[in-house]
């Protein structure tokens, strides 16, 4: 395997888990939070998809997927284009109302802009320096390693909490 293929198998496993936890769920499940202060599903996966987009994005030298495919207007969630979800209140974490067929489809063309992406990388292109604002400055490998840590982190919440709204379905 090269460098290419074993990035794409760890964002290909991060769809994955995506869909496990977007299908079949209505949206009270999407929006279900253990309580006031905590994430939904819906905003974990929107996070998730949205740092993704914002990094690569700027890596890539590319405008984002939510600006540029028209997901921002789709999703009409009452934020700022930019936002992505860092240091977000509780209450706005409360006003991510998406359709799960929505944020799956957002989620894909994300994912799809990120392997368009990673197939262009060889083992050199990892060192390229891509964020000075950092000390030491920050190379393409670890942005990437930062986008899945981050990914994995938050799906498996997402996923965690799929758990607890079916364990609550239960009689």
């Amino acid at each position: 395997m090269n460098v290419a293929e074993v990035l794409t198998d760890a964002v290909d496993r991060v769809r994955g888990i995506v869909h496990a936890v977007i299908t079949d769920l209505d949206d009270n499940g999407l929006r279900f939070r253990p309580d006031d202060s905590s994430n939904s599903i819906a905003w974990l996966l929107w996070h998730t998809a949205r740092v993704q987009d914002d990094h690569i994005a700027a890596i890539a030298g590319d405008e984002q997927v939510w600006t540029a495919g028209g997901w921002c207007e789709r999703c009409a969630l009452p934020f700022d284009p930019s936002a992505i979800g860092y240091g977000q209140t509780a209450a706005e974490v409360g006003q991510v109302h998406v359709d799960g067929e929505l944020l799956c489809a957002y989620y894909d063309a994300v994912h799809a802009a990120t392997v368009a992406f990673l197939e262009g990388i060889d083992a050199p292109d990892l060192d390229r320096i891509v964020d000075r604002r950092w000390d030491p400055p920050v190379t393409l490998g670890v942005r990437l390693v930062s986008i899945l840590s981050d990914n994995l982190q938050h799906v498996g919440q997402a996923a965690y909490l799929r758990g607890l709204v079916e364990r609550s379905a239960r009689p």
